[in-house]
Parts: C-alpha cells; structure tokens; sequence
C-alpha cells in the first residue's frame, strides 16, 4: 500500500502518519472552531499526512455534511481522508459486536458499509470485524460446530456479502482495509481469519499496542509490536499497511514512544495514531519515567528534553501541552535511524493459520535478544527453525520437521510442542519424554562442572531420555539431580534441539546471562550478530550489516555483541564512534571464530550499530 503523501504538508523522511478520529470527535467537527482549535495543537508537534474519519461506532453515524465540510478542512491544509468503520453495537459492554445471524444487525452493517464506502475511495475496519455473540439465534445457527468453526465460516461470509460486495458496489474504486487487534494467538476463536481475509481485502494494518507489559489485561510483552507487524507482513506480503498504537493503559511516556518506535523498526510505511481524542490529554508530570543519563548516539525518550521548549519559568508546562507533543517528539528522534535500516531478518518461526499453543511466547522469546520473523507457512528454506506448541496446528509437521534433519538442518522444538507430539511421531526422531513432574531450579550447568545460578527459581517440566541417544547441552540443577533446560538430539546430518518452557513464560528473564549465551548461540546461528547479556535487551537485525540493541530494563546492561571473525570493527551509526573487538576463546584458550565488543546501553534506551569489514 502507498505512503499516504500530500502536497504542501511536512512530512517525515521515513514513514508516514496519520490519526484516527472516532465518530464522536468527528461529530464535533461539525464545528469548525473547534477542530481548528484542536488540530493547529497537534499540527505543532505531528507531521501529518493522513486522517482517518470514522463513520459509525457504537451504532452511532456521522451525518455527510460533518463529514464533507471535517474532509474539506483537511484537504486545505495538504492532508489526505479516508474513512473509518468500528463495527461495534457497544464498545463500552466488552466491545458488543454486531450480531451476524441477526438478520436487522446484518443490514445495519451493509448499510454503514455502503455509506462510507460512497464517501470515501479508502475505508478501514477498527478492531471489531468479529463477533463475541452468542444470542439464542446465534447458538441455533451455530449447531454441532465449535465456536471457532462456526465463526469462522460466519464472518468469511459477512466479509463478502455485507462488507467487500456492498462497498464495491457502492464505489468500484474504494479499497477496504481491515484492521487486526493484537490478540492474534485467539483470532480464529472470534471469527478473524487471517488465512481467507486477507487475500480478500484490498490490504490489512496492524495492531502494534503493546502498552504495559505488566498493568494491562493483556500483559502483552513490549517485542510483540515489532513481531506483529512482521507476521502480519508476512502473511500478506506488501500488502500491510501501517501499523497502530494508543495510549490506553499508559503510565509513562517512555512506553507511548517504545510502542510507536518498534512499530516503525518493523518497517510500517505508516502509523496511526489512535485517536484524535488521546492524543489532546494534557502530559502530566506522573508521565516522567525514572530518569538516567544517555550515552553518545543513544537515543531515549527524554521527558525534560521534550518539555523544555513549553516549559514556563515556574517549571509548569501549559494545560494545551498534550500527547501530540510527546508523538511528534518520539517521531523525530527515530526517523534518521530508519533511513539506516535494510529489511528486517530473524529467525524463522513457523505458526500454522488458527493454531495455539504456548501463547505468545515469540513475544517472550524475542525479549531474550533472539530476533523472531514469525511466519504462516512452513520455512523449508531456512538453516534453522523454531517450532512452538502452536505447530502442532499442522498435521504434518512431524515429516517437515524430519525432512529439515535429513538436509542436515538444525530445529528448534519447544518442551511444550514434544509433549504436544511425543505420542505422534516426535519420538521417531529421539526418544525422550517430556514428563508430567515439575522441578523448581535455579543453577545451572553447562557443559562439565560450570554452574550459573539464577537470582530465583524457575519451574519447569522434568524430561527423561535416553543416556548417549541425546544429550543435555544445558542442565537445569536440584541438589543431585538433573533436568534438561536444552537437549540436542542427532538425526541424519541435522540436529534437533529441545527448549524447555518454564510454566511462567516470564521465567526465561530469571535465566543467568551464561545460560541465555547458549540458548541465543543455539537458536541465531544463521545470523551475523547476536548479543550477550541480560533478558530484556531485544536486538533486530537487518540485511544490510546494520542492527539495533534496545533495553527495556530500569537500569543500564553490560552487553557483548559477538559477530564472526573477520569484521574489523563495529560502528555506533549514530555517534560515530568505531568499538575495538577481540577474539572469543573457547575453554582451551582456541579462538572460536567469533569476535565479541563490549559495550553498554543504557535504561530504556537504543543504539544503532554498523558492521565494518
């Protein structure tokens, strides 16, 4: 889809924004006063190319005459509309949706759909393209299907007779774009379906709101707005949008601007800003996170910084400084890095259409340091592949797996996965048993007689196998015994790996920094640059010998990037600075092929980094 780009308005050199105004703000466009009031705040501080005016939300309309004179206002100033459709009967009762089977509620929506798609030649779907109903006609409908296959097949049909039909019938040049939330793991259960949509829409957006990893209901990790956007991308390659963050659930700025900033690592052409409403809150001072001082060419969302230039003598800011400011701030700080950047690459991991299993974990996985490219159908192609519980969605991921060992690939199997498949064929390849017992460590050993120990403990389930058929490459240590947290089994030139899950997902934070050292060497082999050190530091990586390191953890982390021999230094894109490295050693004092360069960054902040050769 094309960067939405008009003429006589600034624009960003790297993407494009826009801002989403729910009809209820666009009803108050009716007073042009008050819409120029409000923008002339946010134009201060947001260079806009893009408004996204809804039509109908919580069965309410805006009339065509708001909507005329709120799209001639924008227009004037260089800046494209489009239209917004949020299909819900009452956002505010558990986001009510529309009833499917209803035959009134059916009609409503084609209505909604024909009149916006008259008004506008681009229409996006909020969040609410699915149905949570489940009415006494609804359960009739439904009869001896799951919820999940009845819904399916319910909103495939409403996708083409009451939205993509009508609205092409309306206007044969509108594009309909539908807009995924960030639950994707549930989708298929509420009747998104992100095999049959997409190739039907005209294209798709993204949901990168990550908000609160821990005061939220969704407890969403802060990597699942980069990893979205890439599975999304690569469901419908070309075809996604842009991607969409909110303020809801925010307590501190510096997470607003992580949101809009991994979301635009990703690669969005476009973010939106969600909505016209969020983004006129005053910023308060509870807004300001724990400061600390950068280092060269870091960047940070610096709270002072950012209100130095409102504020007043008495170290007040005006009651007109609102989030708009705190959006544009964050926008400018990260559109030269994106300029640097080449295409996004990680490691392959394969979540069959309507599958569950270990939910969310990417997202846990990739706040490791391990850089995920989430993808929908099988990579064949790739050196290395991590397997969730969620493949086991596909019948024939056993033969897949075995046809990657035979070409002498490497897998990566979750404990949960195996156990999902032990008595379906996995145990074909080793013959190892993920167990129902449950061990609480917190040492571990790798290799002979090194031990890490892990500032708490960790539960996770106990595997048995086979002594000299497999092999722990990581023991997980209680008194005298033993519990693999990563075994290798051989299998014709490949080698399958086990990654053992603990119960709590966040666990995998508590692992010492040796023990994620191993894990990460195991799992980016295939990548030029992979970094030591603490959970919590994410790295993404490009095809261009450039990548980030960003940390979400309240204090600075010592990291060790390590990249293969050969490189003569490694470059701070943006300070300049050129780090020394030197060779990693392996036990006997031999040099392992690698080089690693210590550095450090800093809480809540990121660097970008050049390969030098």
């Amino acid at each position: 889809m094309a960067l939405s780009m008009n003429a006589g308005a600034e624009h960003y050199r790297n993407f494009a924004v826009a801002i989403y105004a729910r009809v209820y703000e666009v009803q108050q466009m009716a007073d042009l006063e008050w819409l120029k009031t409000r923008f002339e705040v946010m134009s201060r501080h947001i260079k806009l190319d893009k408004v996204y005016l809804e039509t109908h939300r919580d069965t309410i309309v805006a009339d065509e005459e708001t909507i005329g004179r709120a799209r001639q206002f924008f227009e004037e100033r260089g800046i494209g509309t489009s239209g917004g459709i949020t299909l819900t009967v009452n956002e505010r009762n558990r986001f009510e949706t529309y009833c499917y089977t209803n035959p009134a509620h059916r009609q409503k929506v084609q209505e909604v759909v024909e009149y916006t798609a008259r008004l506008f030649d681009e229409v996006i779907l909020d969040d609410f393209f699915f149905t949570n109903c489940k009415c006494a006609s609804c359960i009739k409908a439904k009869g001896d299907q799951s919820w999940t296959e009845f819904r399916l097949a319910l909103m495939a049909e409403a996708a083409q007779d009451l939205v993509l039909g009508p609205a092409r019938a309306a206007n044969p040049q509108v594009k309909v774009v539908i807009k995924y939330p960030n639950w994707y793991e549930h989708f298929q259960g509420l009747g998104f379906d992100l095999e049959a949509e997409p190739p039907l829409f005209d294209g798709l957006y993204t949901g990168t709101e990550t908000r609160d990893p821990v005061y939220s209901n969704q407890h969403l990790q802060e990597y699942h707005g980069y990893s979205i956007f890439r599975y999304f991308e690569n469901i419908k390659p070309g075809g996604n949008g842009g991607g969409w963050v909110d303020t809801g659930g925010m307590r501190t700025l510096d997470r607003y601007a992580e949101q809009l900033w991994l979301t635009l690592f990703a690669k969005a052409p476009e973010i939106t800003l969600f909505d016209f409403r969020q983004l006129q809150r005053p910023i308060e001072a509870s807004h300001r996170a724990a400061a600390e001082s950068v280092q060269d060419g870091e960047i940070r969302f610096d709270f002072d910084a950012m209100i130095a230039p409102v504020r007043q003598e008495d170290g007040t800011w005006p009651p007109e400084t609102t989030i708009a400011l705190a959006a544009g701030y964050a926008l400018e700080q990260v559109d030269p890095v994106l300029g640097l950047l080449g295409q996004p690459v990680g490691l392959k991991s394969y979540r069959p259409y309507h599958a569950t299993g270990e939910d969310f974990l990417h997202s846990y996985l990739g706040m490791l340091g391990i850089p995920i490219d989430l993808v929908p159908q099988f990579p064949a192609e790739a050196r290395t592949v991590l397997l969730t519980e969620s493949a086991r969605f596909d019948p024939g991921i056993v033969d897949k797996i075995k046809v990657q060992l035979m070409d002498g690939k490497t897998v990566v199997v979750t404990s949960g996965l195996f156990k999902a498949l032990q008595h379906h064929g996995l145990r074909d390849i080793v013959e190892l048993m993920v167990t129902d017992r449950k061990a609480s460590v917190q040492d571990f050993m790798i290799g002979w007689f090194h031990v890490d120990h892990s500032e708490s403990a960790l539960l996770i389930p106990h595997i048995d196998y086979l002594t000299n058929d497999s092999w722990e490459e990581i023991s997980g240590l209680t008194r005298t015994t033993g519990h693999p947290l990563l075994h290798s089994a051989s299998y014709a030139g490949g080698v399958l790996y086990v990654l053992t899950i603990p119960d709590n997902f966040d666990d995998l934070y508590k692992l010492p920094v040796e023990v994620l050292a191993r894990i990460r060497a195991v799992l980016q082999g295939d990548l030029y640059v992979r970094v030591d050190g603490p959970a919590q530091v994410a790295l993404f990586v490009y095809d261009n010998d450039t990548f980030i390191v960003e940390s979400f953890l309240p204090e600075m982390a010592e990291i060790r990037i390590i990249v293969d021999d050969g490189i003569s230094g490694l470059c701070d894109a943006l300070s300049g600075e050129t780090l020394s490295g030197q060779p990693i050693l392996d036990w006997r004092g031999q040099r392992t092929g690698k080089t690693g360069f210590e550095t450090a960054v800093s809480s809540h902040s990121l660097r970008v980094f050049r390969l030098e050769k």
